[in-house]
């Protein structure tokens, strides 16, 4: 279903992997000696200048991400909300079982997403709050064709339900989508060479230039440790389930007495 990074072995990994980097560069320096100017600045400053712009980037897109996550959960709270509501649209006699079934879908939708970070029950959840979608649709249908509800429920009703389940669909997409991974290991083999270049690169010598790669290291990893956790803020520091209290909410809203 997903194909996910671990946020702190991803950026633990990069952490070591710089030092690494580093203190081969400073060694390769060693033996070289001093390096004459011919122009490698403007080709290091060219290569760090992409560095940032790809760290740039990804972190925007995984922020843009997290964003719409939290937007869409309001939205589907906002949408379940409404359809509960227009069922008072249904002859009577057909709304406790339509509000029974989609106080069973409210759940549903609630279970997927605590499920998580456990994928395989995640997907069997959505699989059947998928099942529950074919089943109130089709129960809806029929309800509103019944004699004594409104004379606009269908048009009124249906929209409703179909908003309900079209915003499922895209939180089930916003999920799914991530960058390749291919583009998080560039950004994994940019962050070597430029420990590398700032190694060979280093005029520093001492504690002095030590210091300064350790603290350039452990930012570096940092900030990517903040995009990979940005990407899944299911299972890492950084969690969007918190905003799931909104579809709880909606659901203790469905009084069951009625």
């Amino acid at each position: 279903m997903l194909d996910v990074l671990s946020a702190v072995w991803f950026a633990a990994c990069l952490f070591a992997g710089m030092l690494f980097s580093f203190a081969l560069g400073r060694k390769i320096r060693s033996r070289l000696g001093e390096p004459s100017d011919t122009g490698i600045g403007a080709i290091n400053a060219a290569i760090f200048g992409l560095f940032g712009l790809l760290v740039a980037f990804t972190f925007s897109g995984a922020a843009s991400r997290y964003d719409t996550h939290r937007q869409l959960t309001g939205e589907e709270a906002s949408n379940i909300g409404t359809a509960y509501l227009r069922l008072d649209l249904l002859a009577p006699e057909a709304q406790p079982a339509a509000r029974e079934l989609t106080r069973r879908y409210a759940d549903s939708r609630i279970e997927v997403y605590r499920a998580l970070p456990d994928l395989e029950a995640a997907r069997r959840r959505l699989a059947a709050s998928n099942r529950l979608q074919t089943e109130l649709w089709r129960m809806l249908v029929q309800a509103t064709e019944l004699p004594g509800g409104h004379r606009d429920a269908g048009k009124l009703l249906l929209p409703a339900v179909g908003a309900m389940f079209d915003i499922a669909t895209k939180r089930t997409t916003v999920f799914l989508i991530h960058p390749p991974k291919e583009i998080m290991y560039l950004l994994f083999g940019l962050g070597l060479i430029c420990a590398f270049l700032i190694g060979k690169e280093l005029r520093a010598k001492g504690p002095s230039g030590l210091i300064h790669a350790f603290g350039y290291a452990l930012i570096t990893a940092a900030i990517v440790f903040y995009i990979v956790d940005l990407e899944y803020p299911w299972r890492g520091w950084i969690r969007a389930d918190a905003y799931d209290q909104m579809l709880v909410d909606v659901r203790s809203s469905m009084n069951d007495g009625r």
